[in-house]
């Protein structure tokens, strides 16, 4: 039988990593748009999932000493993570702005494979605040458990990444009906672009 404060570290591990992934973001707005467009959903699930296990992973190793002792690192992948919030914004707002390309179905064409890779994954590794939060913060809870707790504690913060992720990519298929009109993909992609745009400035500003 699994001991009980194992299964209380687990569902701490698990609710505290929902509270820092259920939000509004670069990586969940992409996650959504690609669940809602059917486009190669499995693996952004699959990437979106992994990274925070490795990032969490790291944490619990104690991986966030080095990021504390290196900040340049930070700032080099806050600025290039501004970057590529602000053009992905861009882009979003020209899908908004452009009556061509506002259909379900033929939104500026299918996006490859090889570009939702590309995109989720810079995505995900080049914002500065998954090192602060999934790494430093998120490891040090987790080593702050007693024993092979911190473990469970990480083993619940994954799983919570794994069901958030798979609810918000597999699930966004129920909102396709709504998305069959136009105006509905105007307005999620000039969101999507206020989302970038707010983040980017955000990110490049330190705050």
């Amino acid at each position: 039988m699994i001991p009980a404060d194992m299964i209380q570290a687990a569902l701490l591990g698990l609710g505290t990593g929902l509270a820092l992934i259920v939000a509004i973001g670069a990586q969940n707005a992409f996650v959504l748009r690609q669940g809602i467009r059917g486009e190669h959903v499995a693996v952004t699930v699959l990437i979106c999932a992994l990274s925070d296990a490795v990032l969490i992973a790291a944490g619990i190793l104690g991986i966030g000493t080095l990021i504390e002792a290196a900040p340049a690192v930070v700032v080099i992948i806050r600025f290039a993570g501004a970057a590529f919030l602000l053009a992905y914004g861009i882009l979003a707002a020209k899908r908004a702005i452009r009556p061509g390309a506002l259909t379900a179905s033929a939104q500026q064409g299918p996006l490859s494979r090889k570009a939702a890779v590309a995109t989720v994954l810079a995505l995900t590794w080049l914002n500065p605040h998954v090192y602060l939060d999934t790494v430093l913060l998120l490891g040090s809870v987790a080593n702050s458990q007693a024993g092979g707790a911190r473990w469970w504690f990480g083993g619940g913060a994954m799983l919570g990444s794994v069901l958030w992720f798979s609810a918000l990519g597999f699930g966004a298929r129920l909102l396709r009906p709504f998305f069959a009109k136009p105006m509905s993909w105007r307005i999620l992609d000039g969101l999507i672009a206020l989302v970038m745009f707010a983040l980017g400035l955000r990110m490049a500003f330190g705050a």
